[in-house]
Parts: structure tokens; sequence; C-alpha cells
């Protein structure tokens, strides 16, 4: 774990990096002078643009087989973690690989982080997240998020935005349509309707900067004699204001 933390600056990891949300993260974090360290665990190689050299010095990225991630990250220690990983049952190709993608490899990132000493987990999970959901996509989101509280580390922070806009690297014929659909109604989603307007991926980055900044600020908080962190569960009208606050 980095030592910086004293002087409100981190280190941090990101896994999906190459998605909607964690591409959004990763370029606003490059740019972050609160970051001053970043590494990607990445599948495949990230495709990345020019960048200036003193901005790609704080950059180191991992490609590795997500099923060996411990064997890849053992040199590795960091403050907070970013988890944007995330599929579809369509993307995927069953419900088992599903579950690997938004369970497995997230709940084995949190238990890595909170192994080697980091501070603060930050996750994507999704609104209507619960263990007793009647929907598959939502039980998986509610099951990791059970799971998550019991690692032992300062706090985990969960991020339940509603519908994503932005470009995605692959199409989504339903999430088009969705998005299509929510844009043109949003403003008369008011009061009870209000967490569930759709809510871009790059808002969804500086919600989870700004909670990460916050979290490196505060006073590490007591834990329990299990261990279990702080949760924090942020719903997508929450992550929006969180956004709309946020500068740089």
């Amino acid at each position: 774990m980095d030592n910086n933390a004293d002087t409100c600056t981190y280190s941090c990891l990101i896994a999906g990096a190459t998605g909607l949300v964690g591409s959004a993260l990763l370029a606003q974090l490059l740019h972050d002078p609160a970051c001053h360290s970043i590494t990607i665990l990445a599948r495949r190689p990230l495709g990345q643009t020019e960048m200036d050299p003193e901005v790609r010095a704080k950059l180191r990225v991992i490609i590795a087989d997500f099923d060996r991630m411990w064997e890849a990250l053992d040199d590795v220690s960091v403050d907070v973690v970013y988890c944007t990983l995330g599929t579809t049952i369509k993307t995927a190709g069953s419900q088992e690989a599903f579950r690997k993608v938004d369970y497995d490899y997230p709940l084995g990132l949190a238990e890595w982080a909170g192994h080697t000493g980091a501070r603060h987990y930050m996750v994507i999970t999704s609104m209507g997240a619960s263990s007793s959901s009647t929907f598959f996509y939502n039980r998986v989101k509610g099951e990791l998020e059970e799971q998550l509280a019991l690692i032992p580390m300062e706090s985990i922070r969960i991020f339940r935005p509603s519908l994503l806009l932005g470009s995605r690297q692959s199409f989504r014929l339903g999430e088009t349509i969705g998005a299509a659909v929510s844009k043109a109604v949003q403003w008369g989603m008011v009061g009870s309707l209000r967490p569930y307007r759709p809510i871009a991926g790059e808002a969804v980055a500086k919600a989870m900067r700004t909670a990460a900044k916050q979290a490196m600020l505060e006073q590490a908080m007591e834990r329990s004699a299990g261990g279990q962190p702080a949760v924090y569960t942020y719903s997508s009208d929450r992550i929006a204001e969180m956004a709309a606050q946020t500068t740089g």
C-alpha cells in the first residue's frame, strides 16, 4: 500500500478499463493530481493513443488471464481499487460465463485487495441489485454486494447506476433502444422516478473519483471485531449529484 495517503494522494488499480465507465475513469485519472499512480489489469491491450510522457509515467498496464489475477498482481500494492467489470448474458454466452465476469472476478479482485492492504474498493453493480431478486442479473449483483461486505478493508463503495449512456466498443441493441426512450422522457422522471434516469458513463466515473478522494481524506474508521468494512451504496440519482459537483 502506498504511504502517500497522508498527503491525500493515492495509488489505484483499475479492472475493466476498456469498458464504458472504465475507459472514462482511466482518462480522468490520468489527469487527476489526486491519483499519482495507476495500474491497469486487462485481458487485452488498451490501444492507447499518444500520451504526454509525464502522464504516461503514472500508468502501468498488466495483461493477464483474470482466472490467475492474484499471480499477475503479485508485486502490486495500491490504496484504491476500482472495479468496473461487467458484461451481459448475451455477450458472455451463458449465465455461467456471465457470473464469472460479474461475480467471480469482482469478488476475487476484492479478496486480493483486502489481502494486500488496499484501503478502499469501488465497484459498479446495478440499480435493483438484490440477492432475493427474481431476475438473474440483479440477483448476481446482489450476491456480490453481500460477499464484498465481508472482506476486511476500510470501505467498500458500491455504485448502482441506472441505464448507462455512452459509446461502447460493442453494440447492444436493447440498451440502445432503452437509452433512446429514456433520454426522450427523462425530464419527466421526477420524484420517485428520478433514480431511473439514464446516466452517462463519464458521470459514473466522476462520482467514483469523488468517492475515492473523500475516502482518502476521511479518518480510518474503526472496524468491527470481524473486520468488516464500512459499506457505502450510491443510487443512480446520488451518483449524478456527485458527478455534477465534481470538477476536473
